[in-house]
């Protein structure tokens, strides 16, 4: 795949953003102007996604309260084209089973597929977002962003995170948790609290206050505690400790949520600002914070800002891509050959089975990183790269498309059975099976292509069959490859695919 010739974005280009939280949902339409991002529409909607998560699921309300939201954001959404809009689900779409009764919906009202985002990668792309709204000096800045499911922790320097975190707690989760029916005493303050500063403090060694230089707040929560602290006069800017217990001390003279009445609090925020607090003050007693400036920047803002380099040569996934052949030591010219077998194969059956760009960018991907389980053991190391693939945080990628290269690498070779695809969306599986093939014929290949070059064949694909034509006498001269094509007969055969040699 050939980013390198890619141009930038067209002065006046209109890119979107949604943010798919466990509280709110976010979008942002943004113009490219100088190589930078002026949003032109920004929308908000509280959803609480997360509230309406019961034994890991989500109920019938929650889904639907997302897609009427979806609905209405998908009006201002008609004049940016479907490949400059990306659509990322963090926390309640990560730990919700039935996550796909959403997404598959909500990918079809939006035009384009929902990335359902890791922990860590999130924070990355807070941290981009967050980044493009300061200074750019070589401070160490420890940037915070406290959500309605998860919050995540980042230090860096300029534009580059250099450790990235994400705990399990966030305002809706605790709200639901240590606050039933919105009720607020001291005791279920405590509790929130407590555990907070447990959560925190197994991160506390790598971001306590002498790893960074200045703090950062970004998201709703931060940014609602330093208003209603400018609007009660605790401070002039920023949060200090001071301030929160200011805030504390107030907040908890209310029995309940609906009851809480203070300057600079916005009515959508009543329900959560109490457990927000709650995590604030820990992370600030945990992590030895004195004081924490905010940013208006956010998730939707980094989004915006990735979604600029994957349009022109900055894709990080690459990158990715590159680190992980330099740690496993990838056979480099082995990678190689697999791409460029991969690549006849997919040119050659590209139209018929409608494949699209996605789709060669996880051969592409995977033709480099299919054998960085021998690093692990050359036994079975097909399994070992599945579990690198799925388990690894592999910055820039979805948990998708991490699950869609496990399944892949994994079936690259050995037997085949349907119980391979059971993380697969059974929308994605007709590509994947495909894709599949590709990956096989691919990799039989390059162990031909080290001994003798390989002939012109011919591709015809069909539903559900490709047929491959070599050369008179080719297959006769080559025993050991027209073994392996039978062999992937069968095996292909076994999962719906019917491999024609002739």
């Amino acid at each position: 795949m050939d980013t390198e010739n890619q141009e930038p974005l067209p002065e006046g280009s209109q890119l979107a953003a949604i943010d798919l939280g466990s509280n709110s949902f976010h979008l942002l339409i943004a113009k490219i102007e100088h190589g930078e991002m002026r949003p032109v529409e920004v929308l908000a909607e509280k959803v609480q996604l997360g509230a309406g998560l019961e034994k890991g699921r989500l109920s019938d309300e929650a889904i639907e309260r997302g897609l009427d939201c979806l609905s209405r954001f998908a009006q201002l959404l008609e004049r940016v084209e479907p490949q400059r809009l990306r659509v990322v689900g963090t926390n309640a779409l990560r730990i919700a089973k039935n996550r796909r009764a959403f997404t598959k919906p909500a990918g079809k009202i939006l035009g384009t597929k929902v990335d359902v985002i890791y922990g860590r990668e999130e924070a990355r792309l807070v941290y981009l977002g967050v980044a493009h709204t300061l200074a750019d000096d070589a401070r160490s800045r420890l940037v915070v962003d406290i959500g309605g499911g998860s919050t995540e922790f980042i230090i860096g320097e300029r534009f580059e995170p250099r450790k990235l975190e994400s705990l399990q707690m966030g305002c809706v989760s605790y709200a639901k948790k240590y606050f039933p029916k919105g009720k607020i005493s001291k005791s279920n303050y405590r509790k929130a609290y407590d555990r907070a500063c447990l959560e925190t403090s197994h991160i506390r060694h790598g971001y306590h206050g002498g790893r960074w230089e200045e703090s950062v707040g970004s998201s709703g929560t931060l940014n609602a505690i330093e208003a209603i602290i400018i609007e009660n006069g605790w401070g002039e800017s920023g949060i200090s400790r001071e301030a929160l217990k200011n805030l504390e001390k107030n907040l908890l003279k209310f029995k309940t949520m609906d009851e809480i009445k203070l300057e600079g609090l916005a009515p959508q925020r009543r329900n959560v600002i109490v457990p927000g607090l709650a995590i604030a003050s820990a992370l600030f007693d945990v992590l030895g914070i004195d004081h924490m400036r905010t940013s208006k920047g956010a998730l939707r803002e980094g989004v915006i800002y990735d979604l600029m380099g994957r349009l022109t040569h900055e894709d990080v996934r690459d990158r990715t891509v590159n680190a992980l052949m330099q740690r496993y030591a990838v056979d480099v010219d082995t990678a190689e050959i697999v791409e460029r077998r991969a690549l006849t194969l997919y040119a050659g059956v590209r139209i018929n089975w409608q494949l699209a760009t996605d789709q060669w960018e996880l051969l592409h991907w995977l033709a480099h990183t299919h054998e960085i389980g021998m690093a692990i053991s050359h036994k079975h190391f097909n399994r070992h790269s599945a579990y690198l693939l799925r388990n690894a945080d592999l910055p820039g990628f979805s948990q998708e498309e991490q699950e869609q290269l496990a399944v892949l690498a994994q079936g690259q070779r050995g037997k085949l059975s349907n119980d391979l695809f059971a993380d697969i969306a059974d929308t994605d599986l007709p590509q994947i099976r495909y894709l599949l093939t590709i990956v096989r014929l691919a990799v039989c290949f390059k162990y031909v292509e080290r001994l003798s070059l390989m002939p012109d064949f011919t591709i015809t694909a069909e539903e559900n069959a490709l047929t491959l034509g070599f050369p008179e006498g080719w297959l006769a001269e080559h025993p050991l490859t027209a073994r392996e094509l039978e062999l992937e007969q069968d095996a292909l055969a076994k999962i719906g695919m019917t491999l024609k040699i002739s």
